[in-house]
């Protein structure tokens, strides 16, 4: 299996600096060792998910029992760590125009309680109802609380017990075993799958929260978890060289520390755009905290933003260019892409744009890319770049699992617990209090 390259000939950091962290990284690494070892025994357990056949093996069985049932649909509900992993891997492979490319299972995503989102899948799969044909509801929710998630699933329930009398069987439930969501799963007799408890939901894609949906509508999950495992084992390598996880999140800390408190990850391939989505609440909950592990505030945080080669180099590159020096960029590049689509030959066009006549789309991106690199430089603008094999499960899953262990290797060297989110609280407790009768 072809792997990942980082390079980062561009980050404007000495390797004795790089160096200095890294040695500073090894009890981090020796740590996540000792995780990969145990099952999901600490915080960081979920390292061990692309190696847990159980786990596999349970959502195998509920993909084939819910295939059976020939649905057209598949509606997940959840927000968050509940499906933008699943939106960046489907995307990613399969592309952003799968339910219109004709599937055997289109897929829909509820994530937000805007009723005319709400409405708008309504307004899609009644008709699906009303002709007799099927549909799978997959309630997402880790902790089974979530506001969005379950007046979403209510709405979408009710729905379904209009056209079907024995609803149930059309209805999965993933979340934490024994919480409130799981128990009333079990007493309605919906298909359930579980979310091991040290893992949290922004690190939970290669788990059933992930797995279900994306092998119900034919993402190969062997090969995305095999990719996905390839990753761990190298981001587990104590020679920082070797270890794009540790190495990336040394570039990010050190770039941080001269100023560059903005990490942007500039996807050259559109169908990558819900990865960086995905990135965004990776980065975001995890290294942005009020206080640091020895309980001191600090008010951390690096902020996500997410860019599109290159489309986004109309609207932002004079920001990135000419503006502030506190950005540092991650660009990111497929090196094979499925389409070979090439410009026509025509002559009378050259007078327009000369030099694209007869090229690949694929040719004329690169030299985006590679013009855009070549200004960086020119700008001093620090960048790193990873290369994709292309955009297959293997390495897609190679791509999240490096992401997932920088971000951990990250919250280490920022002394921060990158797997808490404490101050998320604060808003849903004031949410509930609201709605609970509470003044504004």
């Amino acid at each position: 299996m072809e792997k990942i390259k980082l390079s980062y000939s561009g980050s404007f950091i000495s390797q004795n600096k790089i160096n200095k962290a890294g040695r500073t990284l090894q009890k981090e690494i020796k740590g996540m060792s000792l995780a990969s070892k145990k099952g999901y025994g600490n915080d960081k357990a979920s390292i061990n998910l692309p190696t847990d056949e159980k786990a596999l093996n349970n959502v195998i069985k509920i993909i084939k029992a819910k295939k059976a049932l020939n649905p057209e649909y598949l509606v997940v509900v959840g927000i968050g760590g509940s499906n933008l992993g699943t939106i960046a891997v489907q995307e990613a492979v399969l592309g952003k125009f799968y339910n219109q490319l004709n599937p055997r299972i289109k897929i829909l995503y509820s994530d937000t309680v805007d009723s005319d989102s709400v409405q708008d899948i309504m307004g899609i799969i009644e008709p699906v109802l009303k002709k007799g044909k099927n549909i799978i509801i997959n309630g997402v929710s880790k902790s089974g609380g979530t506001t969005e998630t379950m007046a979403n699933f209510e709405i979408f329930i009710r729905l379904l017990k209009k056209y079907k009398k024995n609803y149930e069987k059309y209805v999965v439930v993933t979340s934490d075993k024994g919480s409130k969501y799981w128990n009333l799963a079990l007493e309605k007799g919906f298909g359930t799958l579980e979310i091991p408890k040290k893992v949290g939901g922004r690190y939970s894609v290669f788990s059933p929260v992930g797995l279900f949906p994306l092998g119900l509508i034919g993402v190969n999950i062997d090969k995305l978890l095999e990719g996905a495992a390839l990753m761990r084992k190298q981001c587990l390598n104590k020679n920082i060289k070797n270890n794009p996880a540790a190495l990336s999140a040394i570039l990010l800390y050190l770039n941080s520390k001269k100023g560059k408190n903005i990490a942007d990850l500039f996807l050259f391939s559109n169908d990558l755009e819900s990865v960086g989505k995905w990135y965004r609440q990776l980065m975001g909950e995890s290294i942005g905290k009020e206080f640091s592990v020895k309980g001191k505030k600090i008010h951390n945080g690096i902020t996500p933003t997410v860019s599109i080669g290159s489309t986004d180099l109309h609207s932002m590159a004079q920001l990135y260019l000419g503006g502030p020096y506190d950005k540092f960029t991650a660009f990111v590049r497929v090196r094979g892409n499925k389409a070979n689509v090439k410009v026509p030959d025509f002559k009378e066009y050259s007078n327009l744009v000369d030099k694209i006549q007869g090229k690949s789309l694929e040719k004329i991106m690169n030299a985006v890319l590679e013009g855009t690199k070549a200004a960086f430089r020119k700008g001093k603008r620090p960048f790193m770049e990873l290369a994709l094999p292309d955009k297959s499960e293997s390495s897609i899953g190679q791509l999240l699992q490096l992401k997932m262990m920088e971000i951990m290797y990250l919250g280490f060297l920022m002394e921060v617990n990158p797997f808490d989110q404490p101050n998320v609280e604060d808003y849903k407790a004031e949410t509930k209090r609201i709605l609970s009768g509470g003044s504004f």
